[in-house]
Parts: structure tokens; sequence; C-alpha cells
């Protein structure tokens, strides 16, 4: 890989998908992994540019074929990064996002762990609501899922956060540009203050994690 590899992962809801769009846009230098999907593609996607769409049959056969970097069970549907949309990713020569779920970050920093010094090959981040109340608030207001798919929605965000701590940065999105800047203070390698590990996010966590 030439380039450097950044793996953001959040739960539902977080604002995960419009940090890294607008990421995209103001760094020239990044470029983001197409992830192969088992969903239906929805009336605004493209395919190729939001996911790579196929079906069950076909991404089980890319499973057989260890043609994964790492792909996960989500919503009843599977989700994955192939080796070869990566490649074709770093061969543009830039930096490389891949937007995923705690499951496959887990995978790809597994993956790309140099055996001699126990260092992943990723940066690792994730993506926390300001809040529970403003998580409900987010979900609610897409107005395109039913009650009960929005109740599981909030019980896997519970399991998703419970896993934050495996990341080496946290972002916080509860004002949209701040968030955006924090991202690519990551990506720029100056953002510190932002450490999974930090004694600030106790609080939140408190009100997420119930």
């Amino acid at each position: 890989m030439s380039g450097r590899l950044f793996v953001i992962a959040a739960p539902s809801g977080a604002g995960k998908t419009s940090l890294v769009k607008a990421a995209l846009v103001r760094d020239p230098n990044l470029c983001l992994c197409v992830s192969h999907t088992t969903r239906a593609r929805r009336p605004n996607e493209v395919d190729g540019r939001d996911y790579h769409f196929i079906a069950p049959e076909k991404f089980k056969e890319m499973v057989a074929a260890e043609g994964f970097l790492e792909y996960a069970p989500v919503f009843d549907n599977f989700y994955g990064t192939s080796h070869a949309a990566l490649a074709d990713a770093f061969g543009r020569g830039h930096d490389v996002i891949l937007e995923i779920d705690w499951q496959g970050a887990k995978q790809v920093r597994e993956r790309t762990r140099d055996l001699a010094t126990g260092r992943s090959g990723c940066t690792s981040i994730f993506v926390l609501p300001p809040s529970w109340a403003e998580l409900e608030r987010r979900l609610q207001s897409r107005g395109t899922d039913s009650a009960v798919v929005i109740a599981r929605r909030l019980r896997d965000a519970v399991a998703d956060m419970g896993h934050h701590d495996e990341f080496e940065y946290v972002i916080v999105n509860e004002n949209f540009e701040p968030a955006v800047a924090d991202l690519l203070r990551i990506v720029a390698g100056d953002a510190e203050d932002l450490a999974g590990g930090r004694a600030a996010l106790a609080p939140l966590l408190r009100d997420l994690l119930r």
C-alpha cells in the first residue's frame, strides 16, 4: 500500500457518511474505497459510487475466494471491502478511507498488523453522537424507517458504541463543521486531543451506553 489507510466506524445516526463526504471534498488527497454490499440500492444511490451492489450469492463466492480484506453482517445484509477495490483506491496515489462498521475495522486492524512491531497498518476513528436524545432525533428525522426498525437501530447502536475504545481516535459529531475539521486534523496527524481513551468522553459515554 503506497498511501495511508484510515478506517472510520460509527453507530447508525452518528453522521459518519456525511463527515466522510465532506472530508473527501476538502482534502483532495483522500480517496474513498467503495464497499460491496448485498442490500438493495436506494433511489438516490449509484452503483460503483456509493457501493458495489451485488447479489448474496456473488458475495458468498467472493468470500470463498478470499476476495475481501474485511466483511461483516449488518442489519440482515453483508458489507465488505474487496482487495480489488482497495488496490484500485491506492492505485490512484492517494490516502484511502474505509467507511465500515466496528467488526470490519477489527478485521482490518488485525490483517494489516505488522508482525515485527505489532502495530496496525491503519488509523482507526470512531464517531459518536453528542447525546442519546440527539441520536434518537436523527434516526427519527430520516423518515425512512418504521418505529420497529428505529428501536432496533438504537439497540444495535448501544452495542456498536461499546466498541469505541478499540479505536485510536473518537470524534463527537455535535456540530457538523467542527466534526469535519476534527476528521481532517486526524488525517493531518494533528489530533492528540481526540485520542479514543480521553477522560473527557466519560460523561457522554455514561449517557450513550445505557
